[in-house]
């Protein structure tokens, strides 16, 4: 058990791509079955596995030719301007204050100087941290082009390792295991998807109202936002904390107006949109799910955040459907107990013993 964990541990990053291609495929399988319906039945699948993703590579594709400068022109002028917005005298006269703590303004002022002097000298090396894994992400940029050709041949193989999985299984344990795979399906589909379209909604809306409300680098912060909505509870939240923060330092004046579109859009994202995108399949008590990300943090950083969630479904799921299949078996014994064999015994009569009275019959005449 010690050597399999420790393999695990040595492919992390070969199981994280697999995974990442799992959900890629999740994706676009939908578009895949559309496709089918269209064409004619002669045409092979695997022409329609190629032309989604023909199509949507070639989408994303001039999505960044068309939105990528942009981003980095407004990353570019962020960094620049930056390290002088984190004056500690600028940002404390930036920080608006109630009329009746006005009074308290230079006390309060000064330990918020004192606050971000030292977060001023540790954002160096944390800055040089973040350096280093862009550094290292843009080495291992052959994980990118591996996620689209892993989720191709996923796709296009999934009904075959399906049947093979399925029949090495023995007949008592095969309807378990289908009913799971089926579960998981439903599961993984729905969650995947809205992310998707989460996230998706999150870059429209951001971007519309930081453009309406003139925020400083609208489209880079609506671009962030979009990016950790994939990252469940802290990832929202964290995006609504770095766009306050830069609003603030590069002197927003409408502060109020942004926050109250940040408090209005979740309230309508996380009860009316996000209920109805995942309706089925991700059930998990809300406990469970910062527990969760505790420990997903603790295990495996951001990456274990994000599979927080669907681990913990996956696992439900599994658990509720072997508890399911043993009250059925333990039901189905009850209702059918097998049969008691019921011995007889004859006693052969004493040849001691005299023989029985015969009763007088009174005779007939005929």
């Amino acid at each position: 058990m010690m050597l399999l964990f420790y393999a695990v541990y040595l492919s992390a990053t070969t199981i994280i791509v697999v995974i990442f291609a799992v959900f890629f495929s999740y994706v676009l399988f939908p578009l895949v079955e559309l496709t089918q319906r269209w064409l004619p039945k002669r045409v092979p699948r695997t022409v329609s596995i190629s032309l989604v993703f023909l199509v949507v590579l070639g989408l994303a594709g001039t999505a960044v030719a068309l939105f990528g400068s942009q981003i980095e022109s407004e990353a570019v002028a962020l960094s620049q301007k930056l390290p002088t917005q984190l004056n500690a005298e600028d940002v404390s006269n930036k920080i608006p204050l109630p009329g009746f703590i006005e009074p308290m303004r230079e006390r309060i002022m000064s330990f918020v100087r004192t606050q971000i002097a030292a977060g001023t000298d540790q954002a160096v090396p944390l800055a040089k941290q973040f350096g280093e894994g862009l550094m290292h992400a843009a080495g291992n940029l052959i994980y990118v082009v591996l996620i689209p050709v892993l989720s191709f041949l996923l796709i296009k193989q999934a009904p075959e390792m399906r049947r093979e999985f399925l029949s090495g299984m023995a007949s008592t344990n095969k309807t378990l295991w289908r009913g799971i795979i089926d579960d998981l399906d439903v599961l993984l589909s729905k969650y995947v998807r809205a992310l998707l379209l989460l996230s998706l909604a999150t870059l429209v809306a951001y971007s519309i109202a930081f453009s309406l409300l003139d925020v400083p680098y609208a489209l880079l912060l609506a671009g962030i936002s979009a990016l950790l909505e994939f990252i469940p509870f802290a990832g929202p939240l964290g995006a609504i904390v770095i766009t306050l923060a830069i609003a603030l330092l590069s002197g927003h004046e409408h502060m109020l107006w942004l926050a109250g579109f940040f408090l209005a859009y979740r309230l309508f994202q996380d009860y009316v949109i996000n209920p109805m995108l995942m309706s089925e399949g991700v059930e998990v008590s809300p406990l469970l799910v910062i527990i969760g990300l505790l420990a997903g943090d603790q295990l495996g950083g951001v990456v274990g955040i994000f599979l927080s969630v669907p681990v913990m479904a996956a696992a439900k799921i599994v658990a509720v459907r072997i508890m399911a299949a043993r009250a059925k078996a333990k039901a189905a014994a009850l209702a059918n107990p097998p049969a008691v064999p019921v011995t007889v015994t004859v006693t052969a009569p004493d040849a001691t013993s005299p023989p029985a009275p015969v009763a007088d019959t009174p005779a007939r005449l005929p």
